[in-house]
């Protein structure tokens, strides 16, 4: 019997991205402009909201200049929510690469609590990310 493995976009299955995916941005992609150009779509930087992903923290990635997030109990990382279209997540996952993986994350806003998803690459280090955090 053979077996067939469905490879897939970073983070997600088979079935792709559904469209208005909830995505909280923490790095280089809360830079306006950049969130721009890489996801396609000049008008999503426009529609983010202020959010904080509390039980992690913002840490540099061993011998790369992006970020990537670490649980930590007693931090919290800011950032945007966004709701991206299916095109756009395709865009960004091109952007963030095979190392990051979308993981589930709770986030909280002006509104409350809600579920996200955010890019996260394994092997941060206990050192802080020297980009710091950027409104766009």
């Amino acid at each position: 019997m053979v077996s067939i493995q469905w490879q897939s976009l970073p983070g997600i299955g088979a079935s792709g991205y559904s469209p208005g995916m909830r995505v909280f941005l923490y790095g280089t992609l809360l830079d306006p402009k950049t969130l721009a150009s890489r996801s396609g779509d000049p008008k999503l930087p426009h529609r983010g909201v202020a959010a904080a992903l509390p039980g992690w923290c913002r840490v540099a990635l061993p011998r790369a200049p992006w970020p990537t997030l670490r649980r930590d109990r007693s931090g919290a990382v800011t950032g945007v929510l966004v709701d991206a279209p299916a095109a756009a997540m395709r865009r960004l996952a091109a952007y963030e690469g095979s190392a990051y993986r979308l993981v589930p994350v709770v986030v909280s806003t002006a509104r409350g609590n809600t579920v996200a998803r955010a890019w996260i690459a394994p092997g941060g280090t206990r050192r802080a990310w020297p980009g710091g955090a950027r409104r766009p």
